[in-house]
């Protein structure tokens, strides 16, 4: 997801389909929700809203296109008391990824690009490690690139400094020079660097700045009137203020400059009406052949042939809900979470926009908790206590907590991927998150899977409770006792 630390990264907690996602053209619309489903969809949200500490929220339920709910909770903007409406414009964070796949894929349809393509057509001065990289890798995480977002890239002085403006030339030059992880196609790793390449290499191969292309091509086209790039400068009706929670302390979103809200990493407004006409699209051959829909909704393989273990197209992931197919992503980026979870076999999808930091909003899962509210047989499972075979994970976390609340430095413990993403700010948020809670508090294992991207591994989620107060904590170790994942969020009822 855009610009989401490790420590509040979103684990995506649905079984991996290795399938292709087609959706049958006879699936028929569904009913109009009853009075008594969207009753219980507004006391979900409005409770959830509450636990998350979540300022405005609008959610959009959809029956291929067809609005079945558009409504707005809370406020947009705290200062001015303004409450959220269907129409309130909130920004995309990573959601806006699928755009780009789509204006990618509008291009190899065209016979400007193919997918078998070498980058290094479209970034002729670039190092000779990267001709093995192709157009394919950057859609599906799998280049082997390293991430340019890091805390120590984009803090003032470094080559991406969220504070400085760049030209296109600019940041490529500086991609450049940032090492390779891993070969292209053995791996499977997030990383907004992909994406940030292909809005410029769309910019090189039709001549429009990747926003133009896109509004000249998706989004009038679509009619999706609200949806635009983001202008911190322009007059923009309807918009909401992004907030992050320090503590207990709600903030105004950071700053950044022009630059990183322009990239293809997902930097757009939209609104749940908006959203409704791109769902209604992706149903149809209006904007793409169905074939190239296909492609985008495939799991992509690795180099030995087997899915990627993410279960990541092109800038969707796709998976199943309680055996339902779910084709789905989330945003994260300037105080803005989102997510967009499509089940095309139940012609349903639903949209969940808040205005709260990834660190403490979860819109992946209001999104499937209210497909189940709408559907019932797609409603996940509830947390509950459930037998501890692996102790040692639950004393490894205890030990961690006993750190965390002293304000030591954790990143000893951790594994170098985590440790070069934990910065002193985020120990800081983390402590006074965990300090109401611990020390004295209740651990309760409550789920176990394999991790997502490591079939050596276990992520274990753990309810952590003390008085009327409640944290979720998903933790991983490696086989050596490092910490791989770590995770803290609001509790809730549903997984």
């Amino acid at each position: 997801m855009h610009r989401v630390g490790a420590l509040t990264q979103r684990v995506c907690a649905v079984a991996l389909l290795t399938l292709s996602v087609s959706v049958p053209a006879q699936a028929a619309l569904r009913p109009a929700l009853t009075s008594g489903q969207v009753a219980t969809i507004d006391a979900f949200v409005v409770r959830e809203m509450k636990r998350e500490h979540v300022p405005g929220v609008a959610v959009g339920v959809y029956s291929r296109g067809k609005i079945l709910l558009a409504k707005g909770y809370g406020t947009a903007n705290v200062e001015l008391a303004v409450p959220v409406k269907p129409q309130t414009i909130f920004q995309s964070g990573s959601v806006g990824k699928q755009f780009a796949s789509a204006a990618i894929m509008m291009l190899v349809e065209e016979g400007k690009l193919s997918l078998d393509d070498s980058i290094t057509m479209y970034f002729p001065d670039a190092p000779a490690s990267w001709k093995p990289i192709l157009l394919k890798n950057l859609l599906s995480h799998t280049s082997g690139l390293s991430e340019y977002e890091t805390p120590e890239r984009t803090k003032p002085g470094g080559p991406f400094s969220f504070r400085m403006d760049y030209t296109e030339d600019e940041l490529v030059k500086n991609v450049e020079a940032l090492p390779i992880e891993n070969p292209p196609g053995d791996k499977w790793d997030y990383r907004n660097t992909n994406y940030l390449l292909l809005g410029i290499l769309i910019h090189r191969v039709s001549g429009a700045p990747y926003a133009d292309f896109l509004d000249r091509r998706i989004f009038k086209p679509l009619g999706m009137s609200a949806t635009r790039l983001i202008s911190d400068a322009d007059i923009i009706p309807n918009r909401a203020a992004g907030y992050e929670l320090h503590g207990t302390e709600l903030k105004n979103q950071e700053w950044v400059s022009p630059t990183f809200n322009s990239t293809a990493d997902g930097t757009l407004y939209f609104n749940v009406l908006d959203l409704a006409r791109w769902d209604a699209a992706l149903y149809t051959t209006q904007l793409l052949k169905r074939s190239s829909f296909d492609r985008m909704w495939t799991v992509f393989p690795l180099n030995d042939g087997k899915p990627n273990p993410a279960g990541y197209g092109f800038a969707w992931f796709i998976g199943n809900q309680n055996g339902h197919k779910v084709i789905e992503h989330g945003g994260a980026w300037q105080g803005f979470t989102c997510d967009i979870s499509r089940y095309p076999d139940d012609s349903l999808t639903v949209v969940v926009l808040t205005n709260l930091d990834g660190g403490h909003a979860r819109p992946a899962m209001f999104a499937h908790v209210i497909a189940g509210l709408a559907d019932a047989p797609l409603l996940p499972p509830k947390f509950t206590a459930i037998a501890d075979a692996q102790p040692a994970i639950a004393a490894s976390l205890r030990s961690l907590l006993d750190r965390i609340s002293a304000g030591q430095d954790i990143r000893d413990q951790t594994t170098p991927d985590l440790a070069k993403l934990i910065s002193p700010e985020a120990t800081k948020s983390v402590q006074q998150l965990v300090s109401p809670v611990w020390p004295g508090g209740t651990l309760t294992l409550v789920m176990r899977i394999p991790a997502p991207n490591d079939p050596t591994r276990t992520l274990s989620t753990f309810r952590l409770t003390k008085g009327d107060q409640g944290l979720l904590v998903s933790y991983s170790l490696t086989p050596d006792g490092r910490i791989a994942a770590l995770r803290f969020q609001p509790d809730r009822e549903y997984q």
